[in-house]
């Protein structure tokens, strides 16, 4: 293949040579795929419209109600609910030209009982002769009963009257470096119960504002029956989650947060569905292949759920109308995609990836991976300047490279790696055997090309079973000797650490930067929702906003230190410089020094001993200062550094620094 041809990925990504093929391969298939659905709809918007067709809507010119649903193999579908007393077999739906079911409800005869908040669902004799009430695939409310615990559609008459007061909101600069807050609206506040859409408006967004964090990554929006689930047992795809309240009061956390200048990035599930026949998708018509894969293919047993078949027509409609759904209706600026990998594989990730053709074997769903690229184009297409994440840990080549590079259209990948990492060296390593290298290694290891959202933790890391960072470095100490005006050893070193660890992530690791819910201040524990193991307890599912604004308390030390690190990150736009390049790497006395976006960061991760008069080559002469140290009393540090020191370069172009034992210093140079 000549110069010419080859796609760019791999002119940039000489290891990627002898996949020509392949990669050519994915091009050919997206521009073909692209061109079957302008061909029969004009252009993927409209073909990602379709939740504008199926479910309830109104027709202004025969002044009535449709409702109309995909259910290729089922037997007859009949509309109940409030406005027929539930009647199951009064309001049956006939097949249109489509093949698609539907009703015409006339307005001049169902004014007064199809009424807006009233309960619907769609009985249905599948495809095994069974009768059994379902709820619309593509409601856009749904709720659950207090006494029975059933869940029902929702009739929610209220689209377009939100007064969105956005359209001035400048997503580019954050798209360019997003500093996100990953957050979950029912675990967000202090109260042992489920937070809401509004208390976290009112509550939690001038926290993050307060924080400097730039996006907040929401958690759990799509329907989902099973709390404990963390929002990833979804059963329906268009309706925000209920028990925090109601879709204007989500409209209108989105619409404040646009007004503070904070994005809102959503946490979107395409990767399963809840299996539950009563509230989900699966068997809607009573095959077992409607939106999913037949068979064992179709059914994930790590998360006991259900995989949707990416090469099917109609999924494709569905999934992507979604996502067209939530940023039109919405205003959400962005999707962080859960479960790339699984999506990915047919081996849903779960081998070594050691070799490259590791990407391209028969282990590849490329249909997966089409649909990806067409998600990709429809996002940008929609909202040039959202951003798009990929929840992804295998490697996968040119996950965030442009399409037409040979790439899948990511702005975006999660590094993965990171927090596993530390939660490695936490867990397995003493202080003295921390590697340089190894360090170095891990937080360096990406494209070039490919833009990472680093991070030390997130929801995975608390979750129960494991610890938050801060819970792995200081333990059952933190229950009785956080506070200031008592000294701790074992609480010193673990807020040096956490300091250090969030730091060098932030600056080394990505493009971005990304927080989980009260990490930021050492949100001590684990997180764990109410469940019949727990005795349906809310004590590990909240946050402790009072252990950070108690003033005697450590935790503040920790927040002032995250606050100063966002800080200068903005300043410095330090994500959007090119990768660091290392300037001294000492393994014995664990001394790491780098630049990044002008500045030059130095981390002595020795446990005990201090060094004078050290030198790090810093490449250019001329004075530095210390901009940012955290030693500094505010951040809990013992106040061994003096900000106002100028250090001069020698003749060798290297500072002479004091360097104390578990301490990041950031210099920058003066003239």
């Amino acid at each position: 293949m000549s110069q010419n041809t080859t796609p760019k990925l791999i002119q940039d990504e000489a290891w990627l040579q002898g996949f020509e093929q392949e990669i050519q391969g994915r091009i050919d298939r997206f521009h073909s795929s692209l061109q079957q659905i302008e061909s029969e709809y004009g252009s993927i918007l409209e073909f990602a419209n379709f939740h504008q067709y199926y479910g309830i809507h109104f027709d202004p010119i025969r002044k009535g109600w449709i409702y109309r649903e995909w259910a290729p193999a089922a037997q007859q579908l009949y509309l109940t609910g409030d406005f027929n007393l539930w009647d199951r077999y009064s309001h049956p739906l006939k097949k249109n030209r489509r093949g698609d079911w539907e009703i015409f409800l006339p307005q001049v005869e169902y004014k007064e009982s199809f009424v807006h908040g009233s309960k619907v669902k769609v009985h249905v004799i599948n495809e095994k002769n069974e009768a059994i009430d379902r709820i619309p695939a593509y409601i856009q409310r749904v709720i659950q009963d207090e006494s029975t615990l059933d869940f029902s559609g929702k009739l929610w008459f209220t689209s377009g009257e939100f007064a969105w007061t956005d359209a001035g909101f400048d997503l580019s600069p954050i798209s360019a470096m997003p500093l996100i807050y990953e957050c979950h609206v029912g675990m967000a506040l202090e109260k042992e119960g489920v937070g809401t859409y509004k208390e976290f408006e009112k509550e939690i967004l001038p926290r993050i504002k307060k924080g400097g964090y730039n996006a907040i990554q929401l958690m759990a929006v799509m329907e989902h029956p099973y709390y404990g689930s963390f929002g990833y047992h979804v059963s329906n795809f268009f309706a925000a989650s209920s028990r925090f309240g109601t879709p204007e009061d989500l409209k209108s956390l989105i619409n404040q947060a646009h007004d503070m200048g904070i994005a809102v990035i959503m946490d979107i599930v395409h990767s399963h569905a809840v299996k539950n026949i009563n509230e989900g998708l699966n068997e809607f018509d009573g095959s077992d292949h409607q939106y999913f894969h037949p068979g064992d293919r179709g059914y994930h047993e790590g998360w006991d759920s259900k995989l949707f078949d990416y090469g099917k027509w109609e999924v494709q409609q569905f999934l992507l109308s979604n996502i067209r759904y939530w940023l039109e209706e919405f205003h959400f600026d962005g999707f962080r995609f859960d479960g790339a990998t699984s999506m990915l594989y047919h081996h849903h990730g779960h081998r070594t990836f050691d070799q490259p053709g590791a990407y391209f074997d028969e282990g590849v769903d490329a249909d997966a991976v089409l649909y990806f690229q067409l998600a990709n184009t429809l996002i940008h297409q929609l909202k040039p300047e959202a951003m798009s994440i990929a929840e992804e840990v295998s490697g996968m080549p040119g996950l965030c490279r442009l399409i037409e590079d040979g790439g899948l259209g990511f702005d975006f990948r999660l590094a993965m790696g990171i927090p596993d990492y530390w939660i490695k060296t936490l867990k397995h390593k003493q202080d003295e055997e921390w590697d340089m290298f190894e360090l170095w290694g891990e937080l360096t290891n990406r494209p070039e090309k490919e833009k990472s959202i680093a991070y030390a933790e997130s929801h995975d890391q608390a979750l129960v079973g494991d610890k938050s960072l801060a819970f792995w470095l200081m333990d059952q100490e933190m229950y009785h000797s956080m506070s200031a005006l008592q000294p701790n050893m074992i609480i010193d070193r673990g807020i040096s650490l956490h300091k250090m660890i969030r730091m060098i992530t932030l600056t080394l690791g990505g493009e971005g930067y990304l927080n989980f819910i009260g990490n930021e201040f050492g949100h001590p524990e684990w997180v764990d929702f109410p469940r019949e193991g727990n005795d349906w307890s809310y004590l590990h599912a909240r946050r402790q906003w009072s252990l950070v604004d108690t003033e005697h308390l450590r935790y503040r030390q920790m927040d002032a230190w995250d606050k100063a690190m966002i800080r200068l990150a903005k300043k410095h736009s330090i994500g959007m410089a090119a990768h660091a390049h290392q300037l001294y790497l000492e393994p014995d006395k664990k001394i790491l020094a780098y630049e990044r976006a002008g500045l030059i960061f130095v981390f002595s991760f020795h446990p005990t001993e201090s060094f004078f008069g050290y030198k790090i080559p810093v490449g250019q002469s001329g004075n530095y200062q210390v901009v940012l140290h955290s030693d500094e009393q505010e951040f809990g540090g013992f106040q061994r550094l003096e900000k106002e020191t100028l250090y001069p370069t020698d003749e060798q172009n290297e500072l002479h620094l004091y360097i104390p034992n578990r301490v990041v210093m950031v210099l920058e140079k003066t003239n």
